[in-house]
C-alpha cells in the first residue's frame, strides 16, 4: 500500500506515493500560469486547479500497480481563496496570494482593531495578500459575487469537487488574517469587525483529520480505486517542517525555493512588540499542539533572474525554484566558483525585502563588479549575498523565539552544495540536509500516514520517513574570512532601506 500527498502550489502542483519506509513510489506535477486581468489583479481560474489534481492523480496511480493507494492527503500555498455557492461550486476566479487588490481593505482592517490587536489574535501584521482584505474588497466591487458566497482554500476547493465536507485545517485558515490561532477558530471580534459571517468561511478542523473515503464515481474520475481515504494536509510551510521532523518545540527548519522560510516551532505563538514590529508570522502548525513562527526573504528569486540572464528564457523553465543545479551550465558555475569571497556584495531584493521591513520600494545591488569578473564570480556573489540575508533574517528571528543552532533544510536550494556551505559559514549554523527533496508531500505522507493508522504518533512516522542526508557544519575560519563581506552587507541594506523610497 502507499500514500499520496497532493502539494497545490500558485504555479504549478505536485504529487508524490511513498511507500511505509518514505521511498518515493512515483511522483508527477503539472504547472499553470496566472492570470493578470488588471493592474495589482493576480487570478486562476479554478479549474485549473482541479484538472491539475486530477491528472496528478492519474499519472501517479497509473505507476503503482505492486502498491495501491490507501490514503490521499492535500496540502497547499497559503493566502489563495475561491468564491463558491452551497453546492461547491466557483462563483469566480480563485484570487491568488500574489494579488494586491486590496490595500485599501487591508489598512481597514489593520486601523478597525487597531494592528496591534490584530497581530495578537493573528499572528500576522495586516497586508493585501490575505483573503479577509479581499472579502472586504468583493463586497465593494463584486457584490453579486459576495453575498451568496463561501470563500474556501484551495484545498477546501478540491474537498468539495470530491462530494466531502467544507473543512480547512487550522494552518491554512491562520492564512486567512481571521482565525484566532490562540483558540483555533474563527475569530468572533475579527469577523464582527468586518461583518463577515462565519457561515461564508470554511469549517476549521486539525491538519491529519479524515475528510471521509471517495464514492466510486469519483474514484474512477481519478484514477483511484473507491474508498482511498483523503486526508486534510495543511499550509506548506507547514508541511515542509513536518516533512523534516520539525515535530517538537524548538525545532528549526529553512525551505529554500522562490522564498526562503525559515521555521520555528513552539508551544505557543510569539507575541508581544518585538514579533509584531518584525512581521513575524505566528500561527498553528499541522502538528496538534505546536505553533509556527516563520520569516522568508526573496532567495531563489535572484538565481532564476541569473539563469534567465545566462540561458535566456529557455532557461527559465526548468524549475519554479530557479536554484536547480541540473544541468551542465550551472554545474561549471559550481566548480569554477571562486574559493575565496568574491569581494561582490549582492542584495536579493528583486522584488523589494521581506522580514522585518517589508519594503516593497527596495531593489536588488550587485556592487564591487570589474572588468575581471565573470559568471562563476557573479554566481558565488549571489550565493554569498542570499546567505548573508538569511543571516539577517535568522538573527532577527533569534531575538524573538531565543537562540538556534541547528536549522533543518528542504528545497531547490539545498542542491547547491556550495549555497550550502555559505549559509553554514555566514550563519553559523549547522545544517541538516535529507534523503528526500519533496518536504512538502512527505510531510502530507505523515499525516496520512498517521491518519489511517500505518504509525502510532507523529514521531513514530518520523523516525520511519524522515531520513537525514548529510550534515554541513560551519568552518571554523569561515566566519573570520567572511566578516567583512558581511559588515560590508549591512551596510549596503542600510542604504537600500534607507534610501530606496526616494529613487
Amino acid at each position: 500500500m502507499s500514500m499520496l500527498a497532493i502539494d497545490i502550489g500558485s504555479s504549478r502542483c505536485k504529487g508524490v506515493a511513498f511507500s511505509h519506509s518514505g521511498e518515493i513510489l512515483a511522483q508527477s506535477e503539472r504547472s499553470y500560469a496566472a492570470q493578470f486581468p488588471q493592474p495589482s489583479h493576480a487570478e486562476l481560474d479554478p479549474e485549473t486547479f482541479w484538472h491539475a489534481f486530477c491528472n496528478l492523480c492519474r499519472d501517479v496511480s497509473s505507476r503503482l500497480r505492486e502498491s495501491p493507494l490507501e490514503a490521499l492527503c492535500l496540502s497547499s500555498h497559503g493566502e489563495t481563496f475561491i468564491p463558491v455557492d452551497r453546492s461547491g461550486q466557483a462563483l469566480g476566479p480563485a484570487i491568488l496570494n500574489i494579488d494586491g487588490r486590496a490595500f485599501a481593505e487591508s489598512e481597514w482592517c489593520a486601523a478597525a482593531l487597531g494592528p496591534e490587536r490584530l497581530f495578537e489574535i493573528t499572528g500576522l501584521v495586516a497586508h493585501p495578500m490575505y483573503p479577509l482584505a479581499k472579502l472586504l474588497w468583493l463586497r465593494k466591487y463584486r457584490p453579486e459575487i459576495f453575498l451568496p458566497a463561501r470563500f474556501v482554500a484551495v484545498t477546501t476547493y478540491l474537498l468539495l469537487r470530491l462530494k466531502l465536507p467544507p473543512y480547512v485545517d487550522y494552518s491554512l485558515a491562520s492564512r486567512f488574517l481571521a482565525f484566532d490561532v490562540s483558540r483555533a477558530c474563527w475569530s468572533a471580534e475579527i469577523l464582527s469587525a468586518a461583518d463577515v459571517k462565519v457561515d461564508q468561511l470554511p469549517i476549521p478542523v486539525p491538519a491529519g483529520t479524515t475528510a471521509g473515503k471517495l464514492e466510486s464515481s469519483v474514484a474512477t474520475a481519478l484514477g483511484l480505486q473507491s474508498g482511498v481515504t483523503v486526508v486534510l494536509g495543511g499550509h506548506d510551510q507547514a508541511c515542509a517542517a513536518l516533512g523534516v521532523g520539525a515535530v517538537e518545540s524548538g525545532r528549526v527548519s529553512d525551505s529554500i525555493g522562490t522564498y526562503e522560510c525559515v521555521a520555528v516551532t513552539s508551544r505557543e505563538p510569539f507575541r508581544g512588540k518585538a514579533a509584531f514590529f518584525a512581521h513575524l508570522n505566528s500561527y498553528c502548525h499541522v502538528v496538534p499542539g505546536l505553533y509556527l513562527n516563520i520569516a522568508y526573504f526573496p532567495s531563489g528569486i535572484m538565481m532564476q533572474w541569473f539563469r534567465g540572464m545566462l540561458l535566456g528564457a529557455e532557461g527559465t523553465n526548468d524549475s519554479a525554484s530557479g536554484d536547480s543545479l541540473e544541468g551542465a551550465s550551472f554545474s561549471w558555475l559550481e566548480s569554477h566558483a571562486p574559493k575565496s569571497p568574491t569581494g561582490l556584495c549582492v542584495t536579493p531584493h528583486l522584488i523589494g525585502t521581506c522580514h522585518p521591513d517589508f519594503n516593497p520600494h527596495a531593489r536588488a545591488i550587485i556592487w564591487g563588479l570589474d572588468p575581471t569578473s565573470d559568471r562563476a564570480q557573479i554566481y558565488k556573489g549571489i550565493l554569498e549575498g542570499i546567505a548573508c540575508e538569511l543571516a539577517e533574517v535568522t538573527e532577527c528571528v533569534e531575538k524573538i523565539t531565543g537562540k538556534f543552532s541547528e536549522v533543518y533544510s528542504t528545497g531547490g536550494g539545498t542542491r547547491s552544495l556550495l549555497g550550502m556551505n555559505l549559509r553554514a559559514t555566514l550563519t553559523g549554523k549547522k545544517f541538516h540536509l535529507f534523503q528526500c527533496p519533496e518536504a512538502v508531500c512527505l510531510g502530507g505522507a505523515i499525516l496520512a500516514g498517521v491518519a489511517v493508522g500505518w504509525y502510532s504518533s507523529m514521531n513514530d512516522a518520523v523516525y520511519s520517513m524522515v531520513h537525514e542526508r548529510e550534515v554541513i557544519e560551519p568552518p571554523s575560519c569561515g566566519d573570520a574570512q567572511y566578516r567583512e563581506q558581511r559588515a560590508r552587507y549591512q551596510s549596503l541594506c542600510q542604504f537600500v532601506r534607507s534610501s530606496s523610497l526616494h529613487f
